[in-house]
């Protein structure tokens, strides 16, 4: 599709702006191109720093696409005030589990128990500690998870990892929902060190979660780390909100699925993934 000329971009740069002479100098179309801003997408790869991935000069430039939503705290799409953890200092991480462990207790007295009875005591503070490390995805970086585990490899074919387990949070009702997760992607240059995959999984999981987004979550991360021609992941899961409580369909498993790239465009690569993940 031929594009308008009033809003063409070059590298995310108005290739029309203050093209009108001006009384200071020359326009713009007779200056240098100003230096296109770095857009670091999800966080990962900083343009410096330790975890940066080095490739040597036989590699394949790749072209970053404008992330969908950036998020500077390398944290992952969507993650909203999730930064509140990441950064905070001991004192804070205390104070935070104490307040915890005090609505706990609150909990307890409105759903008519005694937390002064034996077995309740240490409940608070154990639930405090427990739900923390249920969702410690919230202090984890991606770019962290990946680190330096990103490698050239003459490899064009599919990598698939499937069967990984996951537990995570149903944000609508706080109570868990388990299951399975797949994840392939096709490389372009460039592969990915295989736990990563599933440590990738494990970081979103780690949060309050709906299926729907963490299955996306995962594709996309993927997506912005090594930029492959593709990538797919498909999750079954129950969750107990639907068999403990309402409905109540001990059973019922929910698929959700997300594809990009190549897995969404051919229905052939598409249906190796399908095939593969059900042997």
């Amino acid at each position: 599709m031929a594009q308008d000329e009033s809003t063409s971009t070059v590298n995310g740069v108005d290739a029309h702006q203050h093209d009108e002479p001006s009384e200071d100098g020359p326009s713009s179309s007779q200056r240098p191109l100003a230096t296109p801003r770095i857009r670091e997408g999800l966080g990962f790869r900083p343009s410096s720093g330790i975890s940066t991935p080095q490739y040597s000069s036989k590699a394949v430039a790749v072209v970053k696409p404008a992330s969908p939503l950036p998020d500077a705290n390398g944290l992952g799409w969507p993650a909203k005030s999730t930064h509140l953890r990441l950064n905070a200092s001991d004192e804070e991480r205390a104070e935070r589990e104490k307040k915890l462990s005090g609505a706990v207790r609150t909990i307890l007295e409105c759903i008519g128990e005694d937390p002064d009875r034996e077995g309740l005591l240490k409940t608070p503070d154990r639930y405090a500690k427990a739900l923390l490390w249920m969702t410690r995805g919230y202090e984890e970086r991606l770019a962290d998870i990946i680190n330096d585990a990103v490698f050239e490899e003459d490899h064009d074919e599919m990598v698939l990892v499937r069967d990984i387990d996951i537990s995570s949070l149903c944000e609508h009702h706080l109570v868990p929902f388990t299951g399975k997760i797949a994840i392939a992607y096709i490389p372009n240059k460039l592969v990915l060190g295989l736990s990563k995959l599933a440590r990738i999984a494990e970081v979103f999981s780690r949060r309050l979660q709906v299926q729907e987004r963490l299955t996306k979550q995962v594709a996309i991360a993927v997506q912005e780390a090594i930029h492959p021609r593709g990538v797919a992941v498909v999750m079954e899961a129950t969750h107990m909100c639907m068999t403990m409580r309402g409905v109540q369909k001990p059973g019922a498993v929910t698929v959700t699925s997300c594809m990009l790239g190549c897995f969404r465009t051919q229905q052939k690569t598409r249906e190796e993934f399908l095939t593969l993940i059900k042997r």
